[in-house]
């Protein structure tokens, strides 16, 4: 099938990002294989191919304003859902050493499918809740970004995030509209969890009114031990 791929090649162009044919090819069977099976399970509210691209696809790669994708080598996606933005990553920097975690298990058999079909390298998905994984050593401070789309407060986020970034690495929460509100608020528990706000940077996406902004927290210091919380505990008792 013939695709318009006008808004993702300018879009990335505006990031700074050239995709070659094979990449191209990617981010459309992608799309497909994510319609697909978004007809038997629940993985996106977005189908429609022009908004799949901007709303999913360029969103994902909009973290390279506030981060240069050639000093990263090794990504973290906590609650990646359908991939986002972790899979949209991969496929723009085939570099990336990629770890995607979601807690539901059909979600993740989605994604090693579509890593498969991709032919995608380097790349794992796994089944699991971020605040037991972070106490792995296999996983804990081993990364130079992690990201998030998730939709809990900054808070909660960063006590699901931080633990899994090295010191001098980046964590990068996704937000709709303004954040300065509850960043200020998430402030001290960022500091608790060794990270600082490093930028807010606010952008709309490509051709439409959609305000988005990227929370940029630097990680400073270890994560004491005590974090994260059990399971269930930071979204229901956000640090303060």
């Amino acid at each position: 099938m013939e695709y318009d791929l006008t808004v993702l090649r300018q879009g990335c162009r505006a990031l700074g990002i050239e995709l070659n044919e094979l990449q191209e090819k990617q981010f459309t069977d992608f799309y497909e294989y994510l319609v697909e099976k978004n007809k038997v399970m629940n993985l996106t509210g977005i189908i429609e191919f022009q908004e799949v691209l901007m709303k999913h696809f360029l969103d994902s790669l909009a973290c390279v304003k506030a981060v240069s994708m050639e000093n990263i080598k090794t990504v973290m996606d906590i609650g990646t859902g359908a991939g986002f933005p972790g899979v949209p990553l991969k496929i723009a920097f085939p570099h990336l050493e990629a770890c995607l975690l979601d807690s539901l298990k059909k979600r993740v058999g989605f994604l090693e499918e579509t890593f498969r079909l991709l032919k995608l390298e380097n790349i794992r998905a796994i089944h699991g809740r971020a605040e037991e994984f972070a106490k792995n050593k296999a996983y804990r401070e081993k990364y130079d970004l992690c990201v998030s789309r998730a939709v809990s407060n900054l808070a909660t986020l960063s006590e699901y995030c931080l633990p899994y970034v090295k010191i001098g690495g980046i964590f990068i929460s996704y937000k709709s509209g303004k954040v300065q509100e509850e960043a200020q608020q998430a402030e001290k528990a960022i500091h608790i969890l060794g990270g600082k706000v490093k930028d807010i940077l606010y952008f709309r996406l490509p051709d439409s009114e959609i305000d988005r902004s990227l929370v940029v927290i630097e990680k400073v210091k270890p994560t004491p031990a005590r974090y994260p919380r059990k399971a269930g505990t930071p979204l229901k008792e956000p640090l303060s």
